[in-house]
């Protein structure tokens, strides 16, 4: 049964999600503090985690700090807070996603169930993607995992899948909107700070100049593109490539 644990410190707001995401079959534990949060985080393995921001004690940004600390499980903020900074630190710090309040209980089912598919959707992914790598960046799509200079990369989620989907379409150009509702699954309008904060945070990851990028690629006026990464030294007048290895 698939796993969520729940955050809140209003008894109202959390009891009516614990009945929205039960009733969709969900196992559902429930916090009413941060350090209750990770205690049961610690015990049991979760597939999702949906956070207040505001908690007493430690609020939700430090609590997802020290969850990114354990894990890339999907992160999805609940937060009374809508202005651009507030929303941008969430994310930074690891979060996949948020929902404002007020908030439609259907519409936050919706966010939990494509925060969970395209989480899962990853996995699936790497099966056909297996190893790519250009000497100095491997991902291996398969293990989910990604190494830099042969150092393990911890990437959340969401950073980890516009990785893989941009890596399995090598030059093809996939606009904010495109990103958003493919690795994000909402349709409508897009948030495109939201693709923006994880591009940039991934860049900083795996790029060797992050201003001056060769694997996540700005098209400008359009939108990102995987640009096939850095050649590695050709070895004794050897052509140099990169290369896709098997398939996993």
């Amino acid at each position: 049964m698939t796993a969520v644990l729940l955050i809140e410190d209003d008894p109202d707001i959390r009891e009516l999600v614990l009945i929205y995401l039960r009733r969709e079959g969900y196992r559902v534990d429930a916090a009413a503090d941060a350090k209750q949060g990770l205690r049961l985080f610690d015990r049991r393995a979760y597939d999702l985690v949906l956070s207040d921001i505001m908690l007493p004690g430690m609020d939700g940004l430090e609590l997802a700090r020290s969850i990114r600390e354990r894990s890339d499980v999907p992160i999805i903020f609940l937060t009374s807070k809508k202005e651009p900074q507030d929303i941008v630190a969430g994310l930074r710090i690891g979060g996949d996603d948020y929902v404002t309040k007020p908030f439609e209980p259907e519409v936050l089912v919706a966010r939990v169930q494509a925060g969970l598919r395209r989480y899962r959707s990853a996995g699936r992914a790497g099966d056909a993607l297996g190893v790519w790598t250009d000497g100095r960046l491997a991902v291996d799509a398969k293990r989910l995992e990604v190494r830099r200079d042969g150092e393990l990369v911890a990437l959340p989620a969401k950073e980890l899948q516009l990785l893989l989907l941009l890596l399995k379409h090598p030059n093809q150009v996939f606009g904010v909107t495109q990103l958003y509702e493919r690795i994000w699954g909402i349709d409508g309008t897009s948030d495109e700070r939201t693709v923006m904060v994880h591009i940039h945070h991934l860049r900083k990851k795996i790029e060797r100049d992050p201003a001056n990028p060769k694997y996540v690629e700005t098209v400008r006026g359009f939108g990102y593109k995987f640009g096939g990464g850095e050649r590695p030294a050709a070895a004794d007048g050897e052509s140099s490539t990169t290369s896709r290895i098997g398939k996993g």
